[in-house]
């Protein structure tokens, strides 16, 4: 008996040996086979092009901003798409293909939506939802606007009926272009002046100001440090366009402008007064899988009214 029981326990132990065996080989075999997937999979991704990789023979997708846009406005006059028909009349020849925004925001949101997008924008307003490409080789910044070398730029204009004649607005421009105000400026990425020490008269009552979506960035800040210096004043700020920004205060709406161009003929002749407020470079924008890293005015302009529409023309 017992020499049966040792038997028993002898082929019992070789039979979890044997089953341990067997149970253990699989699990080889399959990290084997894990291993040898891995490796092949590796080595299809690096024999394959990236899944993500840009189709350069894609449509061009045409950003640009409403009619009444000042940055519209400079945007074209800098790149050659206004043109002269043969009356003499400059004629905006932006292509009927492009999608309009009414916004710097309206603008970056959609290039950053598709990749085979262009638009323009406000320097100020640059961030990193959208690539900024060079222009004739040139990057966009404060300090190609300011020496010069960067041809993309425009004024952001402070327009008045004349001299301004209401207190809170004399006192305010004084501020927009004093050191403080102008310091504020620079910070925003703008090009500001030295500009000088300011002391508040402290005068009291409303004003309103609006215009340019361009220039309400930098508007909405030094509106708010204003009212530090001077809390008897209660300034409502509106976001329209230039051309109303113009309108408005030739007509009484707005007791200050803003528009982000130079003033046309027309309106110097009615009676519109334009202060510099700050210089702004007009970056054009691309999304950030697009490989165009630099574009010259000539490229841009033939994009935009229509002549170039696919990627692969501009390379």
């Amino acid at each position: 008996m017992k020499h049966n029981a040792i038997t028993a326990s002898v082929l019992s132990a070789a039979m979890l040996a044997s089953l341990a065996a067997c149970g253990s080989a699989p699990a080889s075999s399959e990290a084997s086979s894990a291993e040898v997937s891995s490796a092949e999979a590796s080595s299809v991704e690096s024999a394959a092009p990236a899944a993500d990789a840009f189709d350069t023979a894609q449509d061009i997708a045409v950003f640009t901003r409403e009619d009444g846009s000042g940055t519209r406005g400079a945007f074209i006059e800098l790149t050659g798409v206004e043109q002269k028909d043969a009356d003499g009349k400059k004629v905006d020849m932006t292509t009927e293909a492009a999608a309009v925004q009414s916004s710097t925001n309206g603008v970056m949101t959609a290039v950053a939506n598709d990749a085979t997008a262009i638009g323009y924008i406000s320097l100020g307003s640059l961030n990193d939802t959208v690539k900024a490409v060079t222009v004739d080789g040139v990057k966009a910044g404060a300090d190609t606007v300011k020496d010069g070398s960067y041809t993309l730029a425009r004024p952001f204009n402070i327009i008045t009926n004349g001299d301004a004649t209401d207190p809170v607005a004399v006192d305010f421009i004084a501020y927009c272009l004093s050191a403080d105000g102008q310091a504020l400026a620079t910070d925003k990425g703008y090009i500001g002046s030295e500009g000088e020490a300011f002391t508040s008269a402290q005068p009291a009552g409303k004003i309103v100001v609006g215009g340019s979506t361009s220039v309400a960035p930098l508007m909405e800040k030094l509106v708010e440090a204003y009212k530090t210096v001077n809390p008897n004043a209660e300034i409502e700020h509106l976001t329209t366009d230039s051309t109303t920004g113009v309108s408005g205060a030739l007509d009484g709406s707005y007791t200050i402008g803003l528009a982000s161009r130079d003033l046309k003929d027309s309106e110097t002749e009615a009676g519109a007064k334009a202060t510099v407020l700050a210089m702004d470079g007009i970056a054009v924008v691309v999304n950030p899988e697009n490989p165009v890293e630099n574009l010259t005015v000539d490229q841009i302009k033939n994009i935009y009214v229509g002549e170039v529409t696919t990627w692969d023309e501009v390379e």
